[in-house]
């Protein structure tokens, strides 16, 4: 079973919770605050697998969180980090954000990609020890870690894609020019999953791809084409098969312009690839059939007139991509999408919700989730993002509520890992 689109959620781990602690040992009258610090809960992390092809598993397994980090311990010790979540896709998987539909990563090279944030680990008390405040007895919890409805959509990665109509001959054309056995029958919709093949050119190689199921209306989902078409988006060069002998009742002519006009209608950027016209099944068309649609085809694309079974011309045809590859930029990588300040406030303006602990006298603290994401995108060098992070504490009600709770003038607030003195 091919799945090529799915949707599952992922949580990396908290940060562990601070520790309040005081050291104690004979003949020291106080030994001050050592609560260590929380340690830092698991990233959720992607990983490019050759050996998948498919996304089916995620189709029985739609969650996935990450350990929490372990809360801090006395003696200044800081808890244990936990491990990282490694989840494997197949090579060429776009994952995007299912809530607002951004691309978060292209998972298409060998580098790990961090896809879900652990939290930091919340400070002991040992950190908020001054002169005035001597024995803090209050430690912070750990950050949240980040969450996300994910959909992961798998785009494949291969140098040259075949598109034609329905028993053409893509199969047995891969078929002879790699090693991939795809299943070859007399019947349409024989492929009915895109079918990979490595083909080598002396001291290289290319990847092909058999994109099954084209056929007229395909770009606006007619049989298995809408399913399929986006996986020949990464392809650098099309090799357009068409059945020469015309043995469907179908005109070559008519097949060639159908489906440069579903790629079209399905990506104007698709149909702007450098195309060659493999010309099949030579083995039983006539002469004429074969002379009219070569003057059909003209000097607009490059033609090959082959026979896959009988590999008649499908070195030529080989040799021919495989120089053209080289005049051609590599598979297309798609670059995530940065999340803006004002993007995070908005898409969490409908989950502000805090709440303020007075933890002594002179000390707030904001605890508000919401705020995370927004705090860690805020420069502390920067006046203008300073000022817009007080705008979000004012336009949230924070400041109304510190008031309210009897906040004067040189009192603390603390936000996360973020201290400030309150100044109205």
């Amino acid at each position: 079973m091919f799945a090529d689109i799915v949707k599952v959620f992922v949580k990396a781990g908290d940060g562990g919770n601070g520790a309040v602690s005081f050291h104690r040992e004979k003949y020291v009258a106080s030994g001050g605050p050592d609560g260590g610090d929380g340690g830092k809960g698991g990233d959720i992390v992607f990983v490019a697998d050759n050996n998948l092809s498919t996304l089916i598993d995620f189709r029985y397994k739609k969650k996935y969180t990450a350990e929490d980090g372990k809360k801090g311990e006395p003696k200044k010790c800081t808890g244990k980090s936990a491990p990282d979540t490694l989840i494997k896709v197949p090579r060429g998987t776009l994952v995007f954000d299912n809530e607002t539909g951004r691309l978060i990563a292209d998972i298409s090279g060998n580098e790990p990609v961090i896809i879900a944030c652990g939290g930091k680990g919340g400070k002991g008390n040992m950190n908020f020890a001054t002169s005035r405040r001597q024995s803090p007895r209050f430690a912070k919890p750990g950050f949240p870690g980040e969450s996300f409805n994910l959909k992961l959509e798998l785009k494949l990665l291969a140098d040259v894609g075949l598109v034609g109509f329905p028993n053409v001959g893509k199969s047995s054309l891969i078929s002879a020019v790699s090693a991939a056995k795809p299943e070859i029958a007399n019947y349409h919709f024989t492929t009915l999953t895109p079918v990979l093949g490595v083909v080598k050119v002396d001291d290289k190689n290319f990847v092909m791809a058999d994109i099954p199921g084209l056929i007229e209306g395909a770009s606006g989902g007619a049989g298995l084409g809408h399913s399929f078409l986006r996986h020949v988006e990464r392809c650098r060069l099309i090799v357009h098969v068409v059945d020469v002998s015309g043995t469907e009742a179908r005109c070559p002519k008519d097949d060639f312009i159908k489906i440069n006009h579903e790629l079209k209608q399905f990506s104007p950027e698709i149909s702007k690839l450098p195309q060659v016209v493999a010309a099949n099944k030579s083995d039983i068309a006539t002469e004429e059939q074969i002379e009219d649609f070569r003057e059909f085809i003209g000097e607009k694309h490059q033609l090959f007139v082959i026979s896959a079974v009988t590999k008649e011309n499908t070195g030529d045809l080989i040799n021919h991509i495989a120089a053209k590859l080289d005049e051609l930029p590599p598979v297309k990588l798609y670059e995530a999408e940065p999340v803006t300040l004002e993007e995070l406030e908005r898409i969490k303006s409908n989950k502000r919700v805090f709440a303020i602990n007075k933890l002594e006298d002179g000390f707030y603290e904001i605890k508000a989730e919401w705020l995370a994401p927004i705090l860690s995108m805020v420069n502390m060098d920067d006046y203008e993002s300073l000022q817009y992070f007080g705008r979000v504490l004012r336009s949230s009600g924070i400041i109304d509520a510190l008031v309210t709770e009897g906040i004067k003038e040189g009192d603390t607030v603390s936000v996360f890992d973020f201290e400030f003195e309150f100044i109205n």
